[in-house]
């Protein structure tokens, strides 16, 4: 029954880190990425997601509730699973390794990113548009904790990928997996292209 349980925990955990927290990620950097096409555009934008229909029940049933048990879950995979240098290979493990460290920061950063923005909004401190993260990016600090903590969360989501597709038994075959590694790494550099070119939009 436990290994059920555990077995059905892990692919529910692979499931929301792509939909929807993974679908989720690849829209907020294409949304944020109006930014390099000015502040106006950026807050358009931004304005436009805000205004979107039950937003508040959207962000709770669709990211947050879903990002909690990732998150949740992750950290008990990080803190006790160990390599399996017997399955995989050398490269791999070293993967899974940085899968669970680049994890821990990227939730150390979305905690952050959510309360220095969402909760700030909430409270009627801070309005969500382009001001907002300009001052936020105005500190070398904090410019560097972004570049970071985006980067971290864009690996994290596309080494992610990998896995899911062997957890879901998509790619069974060494071959199959070998291409999974090069689509994979490209999302990595694309999504980190779109990343990194709008946190500098705001400096």
């Amino acid at each position: 029954m436990a290994g059920n349980r555990e077995f059905f925990n892990r692919r529910l955990h692979s499931l929301l880190g792509v939909i929807p927290v993974g679908v989720f990620l690849i829209v907020h950097l294409f949304v944020n990425n109006f930014a390099t096409r000015g502040e106006e555009a950026f807050n358009n934008a931004a304005g436009f997601m805000g205004s979107l229909p039950f937003r508040i029940l959207l962000e709770v049933v669709v990211i947050y509730l879903p990002l909690l048990f990732h998150a949740i879950y992750g950290l008990y995979i990080a803190f006790t699973a160990k390599n399996n240098v017997s399955r995989y290979s050398y490269f791999r493990n070293w993967m899974f390794f940085l899968q669970r460290i680049s994890g821990i920061i990227t939730l150390i950063f979305v905690a952050w990113h959510v309360w220095e923005t969402r909760i700030a909004y909430a409270l009627g401190k801070a309005e969500v548009n382009f001001d907002m993260m300009e001052n936020i990016l105005s500190s070398p600090a904090m410019l560097i904790f972004y570049l970071v903590g985006v980067i971290s969360t864009i690996f994290h989501f596309s080494n992610g990928l990998w896995s899911f597709a062997v957890s879901w038994g998509l790619t069974q075959t060494p071959r199959s997996q070998q291409i999974a590694t090069y689509v994979t790494l490209v999302i990595f550099i694309a999504l980190s292209v779109l990343g990194v070119t709008t946190i500098f939009a705001f400096v």
